[in-house]
């Protein structure tokens, strides 16, 4: 069916003055503005302590080597570990959202968030710090893709949904900035141990607010038949964690890329990814990520593009922390006054773009953001030996939390509107799985580069790390450039009404 015969049948069915209404009231299930009101605070609470985690432990970090006694070659491991396991597993929990509902797996995740967040407080040494990172890891696996399924399954595409999910992406920098906070304040004062106390009780707070508000959506998944796809869950978790940890590991092995474990575990890892492609494309019924959703127009680039911005954005993350504390000298509070804008910028930017992503084409913002991503690590890797920090730090700082935050709000917004409310689950594993995913690999690439660069000094093998996320943000704006056009996120129908459009006049058109 051509797009004009579409537009008229949409004019026929919907005014444009309803659409609008439609895509700016309160969504009928919630009972009032302050059910709602719960609703946004669970679900960006959630956003906000799933980076509190990320961010404030690479501030963390450096004190926690010297204390539990983290050796060299496993330092990148406690910071690694928790964005492996979440990405890799994103993917099945987004699964058994569509199944079972995101209310039970959104408040489950919360939950065992809250348990392993409070045993890592009580670390005794480096492997228990790390085994408790990656149980933590399971968590967001389970809240972010479930968080993302609620919201786009409950707004519909319109200015409303456009602010709630830039609130949601803004308190990405909230929850970054207040993760530095309460690691410098904890590893400069009171002791380490209670950045993960004051984490938990954070997370216990949004734990009982998101009980009580999140709308239950248990029967209406039950109806809709989903299944999971065991093989392919059986296939592509070890093939993401094989593959990242070959890369990750394979700089401090005893003999690098030589020590006999590393191949291996890399090369298990890409057979278990080829059994996974095999499985999706020509065994499994449902499968777990379905060939169709690669053909939305745009989608391809758009993912390839992501997965190189979001591991510059991981790159900057921890090599801009470790930079700042161990050749600049900074102390672990001045650092995260330094990192201050983020929290600050990426608010404002999140909440003002919330109110005009249905003014403004996607395709310009995004390309806004891909220059962001270039100038942040850019002017790390060219920052001289004592910097102003207005001319480097501060322009860095505010191009991160731009970069960052209009590429998360616009793509969400775009794939989300995309995808029937069946596939809100799968919608949000993808996007959170391109997140954590990137940053893990590229976290890995970056760290083999400074372990070979080692003896020419922490100041110049760490801009090596910023040298070659320059060149993946460079790659990754080319992409979004080339292939990616993304309209104005303005009021519309659903994919479901559009699907019931289609049949309607395709069966007018048969009997004409």
């Amino acid at each position: 069916m051509s797009d004009s015969e579409m537009e008229t049948g949409l004019q026929s069915k919907y005014t444009q003055e309803e659409l609008e209404r439609l895509g700016r009231e309160r969504p009928s299930i919630f009972k009032s503005i302050w059910h709602e009101i719960g609703f946004c605070f669970s679900l960006l609470g959630s956003m906000f302590i799933a980076e509190y985690f990320t961010s404030g432990f690479n501030v963390l970090l450096p004190a926690l080597t010297n204390e539990l006694n983290i050796p060299r070659q496993a330092e990148t491991w406690p910071a690694s570990v928790f964005s492996l396991v979440t990405g890799a597993l994103l993917l099945p929990f987004g699964r058994l959202a569509d199944m079972f509902g995101g209310y039970i797996v959104f408040v489950s995740g919360l939950i065992w968030f809250i348990i392993w967040s409070l045993i890592g407080g009580f670390s005794q040494n480096y492997v228990m710090l790390i085994f408790c990172r990656a149980l933590q890891g399971l968590g967001p696996a389970a809240f972010l893709p479930s968080g993302i399924m609620l919201l786009g399954s409950i707004y519909r595409p319109g200015p409303r949904k456009n602010l709630v999910f830039s609130l949601y992406g803004a308190f990405a920098p909230v929850g970054f900035f207040a993760g530095i906070f309460f690691a410098g304040l904890s590893a400069q004062f009171v002791g380490w141990q209670w950045f993960f106390y004051i984490g938990t009780i954070l997370l216990a707070i949004v734990t009982v607010v998101s009980y009580l508000t999140i709308p239950s959506d248990q029967t209406a998944k039950k109806d809709q038949g989903v299944k999971m796809d065991w093989l392919g869950t059986f296939t592509i978790v070890p093939a993401l964690v094989l593959i990242v940890f070959a890369i990750t590991d394979g700089s401090h092995a005893p003999q690098g890329w030589a020590t006999p474990y590393i191949p291996v575990t890399f090369i298990l890892g890409w057979l278990f990814m080829a059994a996974f492609v095999y499985i999706e494309g020509w065994h499994a019924s449902q499968p777990l990520l379905p060939a169709d959703m690669f053909c939305v127009k745009g989608m391809k680039p758009m993912i390839v593009a992501l997965f190189f911005q979001y591991g510059v954005f991981g790159i900057f993350l921890f090599y801009a922390s470790f930079y700042i504390e161990e050749v600049l000298g900074a102390t672990p509070l001045m650092t995260t006054a330094w990192f201050a804008p983020m929290c600050v910028g990426g608010l404002i930017l999140a909440t003002v773009g919330g109110l005009i992503l249905h003014i403004l084409p996607g395709t310009i913002l995004l390309l806004l953001s891909g220059l962001c991503y270039v100038l942040s690590v850019l002017l790390f890797a060219i920052i001289p030996t004592s910097p102003n920090y207005w001319a480097y730090i501060f322009p860095a700082m505010i191009c991160a939390t731009a970069g960052i935050d209009i590429t998360y709000n616009v793509t969400n917004i775009f794939i989300t509107t995309s995808m029937p409310k069946a596939r809100q689950g799968l919608a949000g594993s993808v996007i959170n799985s391109i997140l954590f995913l990137g940053i893990s690999f590229f976290l890995g690439i970056a760290d083999l580069a400074v372990s070979e660069t080692a003896d020419r000094g922490k100041r110049q093998s760490y801009k090596v790390a910023f040298w070659l996320a320059t060149g993946c943000a460079v790659m990754g704006v080319v992409i979004m450039i080339l292939g990616v056009r993304v309209g104005k996120a303005e009021s519309g129908m659903t994919v479901e009404e559009r699907e019931e459009l289609e049949r309607e006049l395709t069966a007018t058109k048969s009997q004409g």
